[in-house]
């Protein structure tokens, strides 16, 4: 039975590895998450340094995941605190000047991935 439009299936239960299929496309996951929030930051820029006409020549981002439980756990008992850290190192080449640069790493915050993660989700399991 073909899959809903849309639906994407994951599968797999040993260590970290899992199958992906989404529609025709067949992958393997480790670090997506990370690769949605990067690409789709990438996309914000260019999009906007294109409708500004900031002559921007290329976007390169390289994302980490990391969890500060030490820092972060010192009072979990009495405050909802983030665990998870996404590190984002932009590298900007192009004929800008300053505040255009400023500027585009601003727009970089307000890409859809990264307003969603920041914002929260509400997942809702169906079993």
């Amino acid at each position: 039975m073909a899959d809903p439009q849309g639906t994407v299936v994951v599968s797999g239960v040993e260590g970290f590895k899992r199958e992906i299929t989404a529609g025709r496309h067949h992958l393997v996951a480790y670090e997506l998450l990370l690769a949605a929030l990067g690409s789709c930051m990438s996309m914000t820029i260019a999009l906007y340094a294109r409708r500004k006409a900031i002559p921007l020549h290329r976007v390169v981002i390289r994302l980490s995941h990391s969890r500060d439980y030490e820092n972060d756990c010192e009072n979990c008992m009495t405050e909802d605190r983030r665990l998870d850290r996404v590190r984002v190192q932009l590298e900007l080449t192009g004929d800008f000047s300053a505040e255009q640069r400023a500027k585009l790493i601003e727009i970089a915050h307000k890409c859809p991935v990264h307003r969603t993660l920041s914002a929260g989700i509400n997942v809702q399991i169906e079993a």
